[in-house]
């Protein structure tokens, strides 16, 4: 799942052969602004969906806010986040993850909501964001005919991307909290489940050809409870299945690796592909 089909403009195409007579005004390359898909990708967003559980936990618990004062907050910042994203003309590691981290706890906690404030059985909110996430796809492909991520260089096909991402988040959350609550497995248990499950749509991908698009979008949606359960075990009282690490710890931990990792990311651009490595005017 470390490939989906590129599609480049013929604009794009004749500016990056450098075609003879051709200015760039003529030619302007579109900059995707997203991050290529590599083993740091996935190794972040768990990360981030990890983050996510954590976070959202920690700022419940010492905020005061209650869940509702929260999610209003984290949403503003999530907004103020996404102005400077959409703002960008190209990927920005540190803009773009810190876009990512952000919906992370927002997506959790607009499951939390449904289910602690709103009183929303779990089934439903899993279907409900179901359905919403392929909605999303649908009106997405109409409007673009495609789900590629190697095509995020348009303010459309970005905010039909955030959306997407917004909903894989909610549902993971709704889904994990969903399987732990009917399965009962414990929270390593858990991780490995949704870890295995991954590894079976890489397989299925790899092996037997399952779209590139479809096999993203299927790993990125159980991340998301992967990442929660390993948040959830390092964090939880020993009492209750976990290491004892408090919420505090492990969202700083989490926080510095994926801290790291961008910041050796914005310096080496090792995901970023093709003329994208070629850092843009004004960007």
């Amino acid at each position: 799942m470390t490939s989906e089909t590129s599609e480049t403009s013929a604009s794009e195409t004749s500016a990056v052969h450098g075609g003879a007579g051709t200015g760039t005004a003529r030619h302007r390359l579109r900059w995707n602004k997203v991050p290529e898909v590599t083993a740091y990708f996935w190794i972040i967003k768990v990360l981030c969906t990890t983050v996510g559980e954590t976070a959202a936990d920690l700022l419940n618990e010492k905020l005061g806010l209650g869940l509702t004062g929260v999610s209003l907050l984290m949403s503003a910042l999530l907004a103020v986040v996404l102005v400077v994203q959409f703002r960008t003309k190209a990927y920005r590691p540190g803009v773009y993850w810190s876009a990512v981290a952000l919906i992370s706890v927002v997506g959790t906690l607009i499951s939390d909501n449904l289910t602690d404030n709103l009183g929303v059985p779990l089934t439903t909110s899993t279907t409900v964001f179901a359905v919403a996430l392929t909605v999303v796809f649908v009106a997405w492909y109409r409007s673009e005919r495609t789900l590629s991520i190697h095509s995020i260089d348009t303010p459309r096909r970005e905010s039909f991307y955030w959306l997407a991402v917004l909903f894989t988040f909610a549902l993971g959350t709704a889904a994990g909290d969903l399987v732990a609550e009917r399965m009962a497995l414990g929270y390593w248990v858990s991780a490995l489940l949704f870890g295995l499950a991954i590894a079976a749509v890489a397989l299925v991908h790899f092996a037997f050809g399952l779209n590139a698009v479809w096999s993203f979008w299927i790993a990125y949606v159980l991340t998301r409870p992967l990442g929660a359960s390993m948040g959830d075990y390092l964090s939880q009282p020993t009492a209750d299945g976990g290491l004892g690490l408090g919420t505090v710890i492990t969202s700083v931990l989490f926080l510095a690796v994926i801290l790291g990792l961008v910041v050796f990311l914005s310096v080496t651009r090792k995901d970023v592909a093709g003329p994208d490595r070629l850092t843009p005017q004004g960007g």
